[in-house]
């Protein structure tokens, strides 16, 4: 994905002196054409017609407005986006998204361009050496996951880190995460494994009979091969996006045609993603697993 301009600045160094570039703020323009290319995209890929409408209809509004979104994030945080008509609370999230770091996850992911490295890049601290191996050491790829192992220890265990660069990193995710997104999700938040076992199963299952859509994904794919499935669907309230894995990890351990990587949200709640994995040992070898639910699983006499 084309991010936002970007101007020249002394940033925050990384270990290696490099510097990131400091973000411009998207235009209203800039994010409208982003949801639309998001619209078009979920077209293109089978989604249900009321969530491309739901883009479009945001699209147009964003558009439309008198007052730049920066005033309405500033003066009113999400709150004052999710009371723009036709945006709500999902869209909310996505436009405090680009607005904090000039990028749209779902939308690089709908476009097989999720990378990130660029994406921690845009986190004071972190350049693009220590991006390279948060990656690659960490295997995570969203700031909410990096967030996480900034506060477990993990990542102050990293070549160039340690506790003065995690601190802040810590303040710096909890400043871009906490000043437009939605509270921060929970079990209960979340669909039951049933669900998202369900939603797996139908993936695989069309994947397999090759009626999905499929998206060339950037990273991993120097042929640029459109080889990675896309699912949308729904149950009930919840919105699901289901894909394969393509994290280094997936690749390195040849489970890119086994691990699916589900999102899901609905229009009160932030996005959540899980992992379903067939499990290769123990007593639950053979079945397949929704990682970090693994007792849920259990109970529910998958495993």
């Amino acid at each position: 994905m084309v991010g936002p301009p970007r101007e020249a600045s002394p940033g925050s160094p990384d270990a290696s002196g490099e510097h990131g570039p400091k973000i411009v703020p998207p235009t209203n323009v800039w994010i409208a054409e982003r949801l639309r290319q998001a619209a078009g995209l979920l077209a293109a890929q089978e989604a249900s017609p009321f969530r491309i409408n739901a883009y479009r209809r945001a699209a147009d509004a964003v558009e439309q407005l008198r007052q730049d979104l920066r005033g309405y994030a500033g003066s009113g945080g999400r709150d004052a986006l999710d009371a723009i008509p036709n945006v709500g609370p999902s869209i909310a999230g996505a436009i405090g998204e680009m607005l904090s770091t000039g990028r749209w996850g779902f939308l690089e992911r709908l476009k097989g361009e999720a990378d990130p490295e660029a994406l921690f890049c845009s986190i004071p601290g972190i350049g693009p050496t220590l991006a390279r191996q948060i990656q690659e050491a960490l295997h995570v790829d969203s700031l909410e996951a990096l967030e996480q192992a900034a506060h477990d220890g993990r990542l102050e265990q990293l070549p160039g880190f340690g506790p003065r660069r995690a601190a802040m990193v810590r303040s710096a995710l909890a400043t871009v995460l906490a000043r437009l997104r939605m509270p921060p999700a929970n079990p209960a938040d979340e669909p039951d494994v049933r669900t998202l076992l369900d939603v797996d199963r139908e993936y695989r299952d069309k994947a397999a009979d090759g009626t999905l859509a499929r998206i060339a994904p950037k990273r991993f794919n120097p042929g640029g091969e459109a080889w990675l499935p896309v699912l949308h669907t729904e149950r009930g309230p919840w919105h699901f996006t289901a894909m394969f894995s393509n994290t280094a990890l997936a690749h390195r351990l040849g489970r890119t045609g086994n691990w699916v990587v589900v999102y899901f949200h609905r229009d009160t709640k932030p996005e959540g993603r899980r992992t379903i994995v067939t499990e290769t040992g123990g007593p639950a070898r053979g079945n397949r697993v929704v990682r970090g639910r693994e007792a849920e699983c259990r109970r529910l006499g998958t495993m």
